[in-house]
């Protein structure tokens, strides 16, 4: 079954000055790897069950030789958040009940990196097809959870985990119609959010939420949808400590984040995209 939210995809031009944006942020950003015969090294910030992950080209023509995506135009583009990946602990099968409620996925093939000491770190993922485009994915981990981690998971912001990613869509309830049958969940009901002044439809997965969302009025998501079209435009992270985020970044020349009070009654604070790389970043937790 799909059972969370396992990371989220942050592209950038060159992976020293994104980890750099991300280590100002708050975040323990450790260098992750290359991406054998792919053309791609990336940057991790492991949380305590998920992780943030920052992917850049190292080899322009090697990525355009393996035939991989539009990474490039995505990158022309400005970069930012790509692609949520979705953790299933039974991939096949779930390839398969997909299948069966005619979503265009396809096989399940197999994926490693090398760790810059040397270890190798595997996994199983499937990717959705033209009919549809949807900016997820699943994955099927083959590594145990502590290796994967290493030392990561105690960051200076106190953050714990995602708690909720964001995708704009520009009709709400037909996006949750096609999540609901992609994903084998019911379709939620729509509510409206009060920080990014959308009409959203969460999906839980487990502790996380996968949210879509439509702006109503002026707010994060209509800007990201004016800015860059439909697509995921926000991660909100579960920190222990709202004030030692906000302390942190602000002593390593981050502006102080926008601050609202979320449907919960929880405060929420968000990072603007010219200090994230091209998204925003969101913070909630207690004081």
């Amino acid at each position: 079954m799909l059972t969370r939210i396992d990371h989220i995809m942050i592209c950038v031009h060159d992976l020293e000055r994104g980890m750099e944006t991300y280590r100002r942020l708050g975040f323990d950003v450790q260098a992750g790897g290359v991406h054998p015969g792919r053309g791609t090294h990336n940057a991790i910030a492991f949380h305590r069950d998920d992780y943030l992950e920052i992917l850049g080209v190292r080899d322009a023509d090697e990525y355009r030789r393996a035939g991989s995506g539009g990474l490039l135009d995505f990158l022309a583009a400005g970069g930012g958040l790509r692609y949520i990946a979705v953790q299933s602990d039974d991939l096949a099968s779930d390839v398969a009940a997909m299948r069966g409620r005619d979503v265009d996925v396809s096989d399940v093939t197999d994926g490693a990196r090398t760790t810059p000491d040397g270890r190798t770190l595997r996994w199983r993922s499937a990717t959705l097809g033209p009919r549809n485009p949807l900016p997820i994915f699943f994955l099927q981990h083959l590594t145990p959870l502590a290796e994967r981690r290493g030392r990561g998971g105690e960051h200076p912001n106190g953050v714990q985990g995602v708690e909720r990613v964001y995708i704009n869509v520009t009709d709400v309830n037909g996006a949750a119609e096609v999540y609901a049958r992609v994903l084998g969940l019911p379709k939620p009901t729509i509510q409206r959010g009060a920080v990014i002044k959308a009409d959203m439809a969460v999906f839980d997965l487990g502790p996380t939420g996968l949210t879509v969302a439509q702006p109503m009025e002026p707010g994060p998501a209509a800007d990201a949808l004016a800015r860059r079209g439909p697509g995921p435009f926000q991660a909100l992270h579960r920190t222990r400590s709202m004030e030692a985020a906000a302390k942190w970044m602000a002593d390593h020349g981050v502006p102080p984040p926008a601050r609202g009070i979320r449907n919960t009654g929880e405060e929420a604070m968000l990072v603007g995209p010219a200090h994230t790389g091209g998204l925003y970043i969101g913070f909630v937790g207690p004081r």
